[in-house]
């Protein structure tokens, strides 16, 4: 069994290991782009998520539509708000998007599946961006309990199709939190998170949950991807991970 230092040592490398990762799938929570009222956060806005959000907001409704065609309403106006932010926001670094919006059914069917990983694949070949989110104009799977939640699961799903070597979670916390509100800096098992989960309640994140998180985390690092949950908030927070630092949750791929 290895000691407290040599596990800080292992850590540390696997965390160093970051610095050296080419394909990298970050998700970006609702609310960490989004004010309460859904008008897209400019200084937090950067990738995926927050459609019906920001269509509830355009739309001038007090709060989100239960009715399913009223959700996809929502998505459709809020839809083109967020990927023209994003136009904007990448095009002012001289970054090209795509937008590619995905149901559960493009996974579900082997030859679907393939055409979105070789639509990825010749999208970041071409020096373009891939912005994924769930077709919520046509998908009704939300309000029957099989939303990909908070696009968590979508991301997993996502690392795993393209082969990616790393996947940020980013949300409204500091990663995965102990039953006092500190931030563990690693897990070893989904088992030993859900219970700290359930001990302090703390480590709740955005509309997916942290039950959610982690069967996203367990899902990709079962897929040999590392994984990184982490503060959206935290200033230059990507260049902190992939620089090996010690921030957010850390999950080594293939580890749970």
């Amino acid at each position: 069994m290895l000691d407290m230092n040599s596990d800080r040592q292992l850590l540390a490398k696997e965390r160093a290991s970051l610095q050296d990762v080419r394909r990298v799938v970050v998700k970006v929570g609702t609310h960490s782009i989004a004010t309460k009222t859904g008008r897209p956060d400019y200084r937090a806005l950067r990738v995926s998520s927050g459609a019906v959000a920001a269509g509830v907001e355009a739309l001038g409704l007090k709060a989100r539509p239960t009715q399913v065609n009223d959700v996809q309403m929502c998505a459709a106006v809020g839809q083109a708000r967020f990927i023209s932010e994003y136009e904007n926001l990448f095009g002012a670094a001289g970054v090209k998007i795509g937008q590619v919006l995905l149901t559960h059914a493009d996974f579900d069917d082997r030859r679907r599946a393939a055409n979105v990983r070789r639509s990825l694949d010749h999208l970041v070949r071409a020096g373009i961006v891939p912005v994924v989110n769930e077709n919520d104009v046509v998908a009704d799977e939300e309000l029957k309990g099989l939303t990909f939640g908070d696009n968590d699961w979508l991301s997993s799903l996502i690392v795993k199709l393209v082969r990616a070597d790393a996947l940020v979670l980013l949300t409204t916390v500091d990663g995965l939190l102990d039953a006092a509100g500190r931030r563990v800096p690693s897990i070893g098992s989904i088992r030993d998170a859900m219970k700290l989960v359930r001990a302090g309640q703390k480590g709740s994140l955005s509309k997916g949950g942290m039950d959610s998180k982690l069967k996203a985390v367990k899902n990709a690092a079962q897929s040999g991807a590392h994984v990184v949950i982490a503060n959206a908030a935290t200033p230059h927070i990507l260049q902190s991970i992939f620089s090996g630092r010690d921030v957010g949750t850390f999950v080594p791929g293939s580890a749970l």
